[in-house]
């Protein structure tokens, strides 16, 4: 039962939609009805401001380092696989909502916050790959995509926390998040992924 409970609490815990309440908050508007639709950090950005979507990336990452630096040792009294068990829970969660219709964000900020307790310095390559990524083409989600492949591959060096449940982590999460850009690699592949800042900049996810 713990480890039901464990994975219910870090799913519910990132299925807050940090997003779509700043906008309420900030705008009184549905977020999904503006900019590209989507309730993450880019969005919030483009519809509210560089503050507005500075906050909802802290918060979002925020969420996900949470249940996985607290959730395990108070549920199951333990760490370890758990800590993996309630990462990708709390990702699932963001990607999938239940309050929203099963339609959350593309959970690269909570991801963020789920490896940087998970795999430090898997977060320090994915976030190098990420800001080079974006200085050169100034494309958040093709930044994101190969951020996720490269903590995916990192995993294969001498350097990553070898385990059974990290090794499915380095895979199910990058391969999730690529997933939820489906629609967004589809225009890169036609060229049409608008760059940030830009006017065109409000394609619908």
């Amino acid at each position: 039962m713990s480890i039901v409970l464990l994975i219910a609490a870090s799913y519910f815990a990132g299925s807050i939609p940090f997003g779509l309440i700043i906008a309420r908050f900030v705008k009184g508007i549905d977020l999904r009805k503006h900019g590209s639709g989507n309730i993450g950090a880019t969005n919030v950005g483009r519809v509210l401001g560089k503050k507005w979507g500075l906050i909802c990336l802290f918060l979002d990452a925020l969420k996900g380092l949470l249940p996985v630096w607290l959730f395990p040792s108070w549920i199951c009294g333990t760490d370890g696989d758990m800590a993996v068990v309630a990462g990708v829970a709390t990702i699932v969660g963001h990607m999938f909502p239940c309050w929203l219709g099963f339609r959350g964000g593309k959970g690269v900020a909570t991801s963020l916050g789920v490896t940087g307790m998970l795999s430090p310095w898997g977060l320090l390559v994915a976030a190098i790959a990420f800001f080079s990524t974006f200085a050169i083409f100034r494309i958040v989600s093709l930044s994101s995509i190969v951020a996720a492949i490269t903590f995916g591959l990192f995993y294969l060096t001498p350097y990553s926390p070898h385990s059974t449940s990290m090794a499915i982590f380095s895979a199910a999460v990058p391969l999730l998040i690529i997933l939820q850009h489906r629609s967004n690699v589809k225009r890169l592949l036609r060229g049409e992924e608008p760059r940030f800042g830009t006017k065109s900049d409000t394609t619908p996810s």
